[in-house]
């Protein structure tokens, strides 16, 4: 017989928000030990939670885990988590602040149920923040790191993960992909169920959707009437200067509105402790006077420039040498067509190209592993600086190993052909490849699954109760894939992104292309982040982080590549018919001048919009005059030496 979920004085049942999975191999005192950390109460080094172990299934094997545990917590416990890790909520003023248990009936819509007033993401943030198998709550930092680092390298700790909320899910995704729509994604409802993080990048992919449009209207007519006058790509090259530079500005502003209204644009930013994976010496850190692991910085930057830069430069080398071969492949097809021109001779012109898309896919992909295990072996202290070392190493290779051979065409070949060949090959072909891995592929590993656990579960219920079992539906998601973040995605619009910057002037149909790829990466990431993926931690983002630097460090490219593009043009050589070093200083001017066009443009936008502006203000100076009370009412209180500041 099952056990009554337990309750708080409030009368508050329990209900499992994430599941722990130990090793099944775990000693019975280990498991009693880290229950009783997580049930204890505060005063005896606990986390004041609720835990219980998940039964079998209905048709039990031998190799089904049992050191499967549900956790959960009080709504006071929650709401305690919430003010503890910096949640910001509508005041009934319409600002965002802080929220504390103290003021708590001065929030909007609050109504005293949890399930109101903390979002599906708030509640799993919260519990997180008391969890000690992700968290412990101990004063020396050494200790909690230490047993961390210990249960992951030993295999103990299988997995840690949010459990998913039914019928939450089920109106997410009835919302979000089960039907076509020309509306704009739920952004509300992503960020309620998965949290800040997810919401922007789905935001950023909708919003970089609707910017593509203007270039996909005018490069429809472009490629209709200009197609083979190559000389008429000028326009388009300007137009690209412009869009590239005012679009992302725009985009900062949409974000800041964003991260606003979901109370992160505010939120303090929290003190980064060291990663789970960093290791060193017990040492003494200077600024929160904890006993802590320290590794050297010098030994740190040893490994980079010793080990992790001649990596990257040998692979950049491999790309080059494959790019090489991939002109050899090119010629040897141009001339087989040359000699015998016919139907299949012009289908084999397209195979180089198609060969090289796969192979850059390939090579993109087998480097990624290799980043992260070097950038894991660097040993960096703070998450921050892990994820900035590995995206820099990623995208230097990514984009030489895309756009070299497109470089080399357009300025050393000057073969603007074969430039439009190749890009549209290298776009089409990515697209395919990325649509087949990230949609087709998990949906149909997804169905799969689906089918085999349903019928395994039919067979031991009634054709009545259609609802996946509590038991089922936690078995079902442990053997989901992990979702490991927005990396891969943000750096698949970062790609599409320079392929319609960069080169689309002679291939207006790029654009078209993109915008058509990103309507169904809508649809497919949407439906991997409900039936594929395990259910993630929400991850409170006001923006999307490095990742902005990264596009506007390609918008800066892209200035430079059209600039040279139009100087390139017969239109503007035609100006300078007896002087090319004079055609080759005008052009560099005007590219240094449009720089400094595109950094004055981003100064006089503001990132932040005026009226939200005005709102942080007056919250910051509402929280002075606060704490200038409280200084003063305290002083007066227990006055120190007879002196109390007015």
């Amino acid at each position: 017989m099952q056990q009554e979920p337990p309750t708080d004085s409030s009368g508050f049942r329990f209900t499992p928000l994430v599941v722990v999975e130990l090793a099944s191999n775990v000693k019975e005192e280990t498991i009693t030990w880290l229950l009783s950390r997580i049930r204890d109460q505060q005063q005896n080094g606990g986390a004041e939670l609720f835990a219980e172990q998940l039964g079998p299934s209905v048709e039990a094997q031998e190799k089904e885990n049992p050191n499967v545990f549900l956790v959960g917590a009080s709504w006071q416990r929650l709401l305690s988590g919430a003010e503890d890790v910096g949640l910001f909520k509508e005041y009934n003023d319409g600002s965002m602040r802080g929220f504390t248990r103290a003021n708590k009936h001065n929030f909007k819509d609050f109504k005293g149920k949890v399930r109101h007033d903390l979002s599906d993401a708030n509640l799993r943030t919260a519990l997180q923040h008391f969890m000690p198998l992700s968290y412990f709550q101990q004063e020396k930092y050494s200790e909690r790191a230490v047993l961390l680092r210990r249960l992951l390298s030993k295999g103990l700790l299988v997995q840690i993960f949010p459990l998913h909320e039914k019928e939450e899910l089920k109106r997410l995704s009835f919302s979000w992909y089960k039907k076509v729509k020309l509306s704009l994604q739920p952004l509300d409802d992503i960020r309620h169920y998965y949290g800040e993080g997810q919401a922007l990048y789905f935001g950023f992919l909708e919003y970089f959707t609707f910017a593509l449009v203007p270039m996909a209207l005018i490069g429809v007519p472009y490629y209709l009437f200009d197609w083979e006058d190559y000389d008429k790509y000028v326009v388009f090259a300007v137009f690209n200067l412009i869009w590239c530079t005012v679009i992302l500005e725009l985009w900062k502003r949409f974000s800041a509105s964003l991260a606003y209204r979901w109370g992160t644009l505010s939120r303090k930013k929290a003190f980064e402790e060291p990663r789970p994976g960093f290791h060193g010496v017990l040492g003494f850190n200077p600024v929160t006077g904890r006993e802590e692991p320290v590794y050297p910085t010098a030994k740190r930057h040893l490994r980079i420039y010793l080990v992790s830069l001649p990596f990257v430069l040998l692979c950049l080398y491999l790309s080059l040498y494959v790019m090489m071969i991939y002109f050899q492949m090119e010629g040897w097809a141009l001339s087989v067509h040359d000699e015998d021109p016919t139907f299949w001779t012009g289908i084999l012109l397209f195979i180089p190209s198609i060969i090289y898309a796969v192979v850059i896919e390939i090579m993109n992909l087998i480097y990624r592993y290799a980043a992260e295990f070097l950038t894991e072996w660097e040993n960096h202290r703070l998450e921050s600086s892990y994820q900035n070392h590995l995206v820099l190493k990623v995208l230097v290779f990514n984009f030489f190993n895309c756009f070299a051979s497109l470089f080399y065409i357009a300025f050393v070949m000057q073969d603007m052909v074969l430039l439009r060949q190749s890009l549209a090959t290298l776009l089409i072909t990515s697209q395919i490849l990325n649509q087949f891995m990230e949609a087709f592929l998990p949906y149909w590993l997804q169905r799969r699954r689906n089918k085999k656990m349903i019928r395994k579960v039919q067979k031991k219920r009634t054709l009545e109760d259609k609802e996946l079992p509590l038991v089922e539906q936690v078995r079902l998601e442990a053997d989901m894939s992990t979702y490991l973040g927005t990396f891969d995605d943000y750096l698949e619009l970062f790609l599409l992104f320079g392929y319609v910057s960069l080169f689309s002037c002679v291939y207006p149909l790029a654009a078209v292309l993109v915008v058509l790829n990103n309507i169904t990466e809508v649809y497919s990431d949407a439906f991997k982040m409900c039936q594929v993926f395990k259910r993630p931690f929400s991850d409170p983002a006001a923006n999307i982080g490095v990742w902005q630097l990264a596009f506007e460090a390609m918008s800066v490219i892209a200035v430079v590549t059209n600039c040279a593009l139009i100087g390139m043009s017969p239109q503007v050589k035609a100006y300078f018919p007896e002087s090319e070093t004079q055609l080759i200083l005008w052009t560099v001017a005007i590219e240094h001048g449009l720089l400094a066009f595109k950094f004055i443009l981003t100064f006089l936008i503001p990132d932040i919009p005026k009226h939200i502006q005005i709102k942080l203000s007056r919250l910051e100076f509402e929280s002075l005059e606060a704490l200038k009370k409280k200084v003063r009412s305290d002083c007066l209180r227990e006055p120190s030496d007879g002196y109390c500041p007015v």
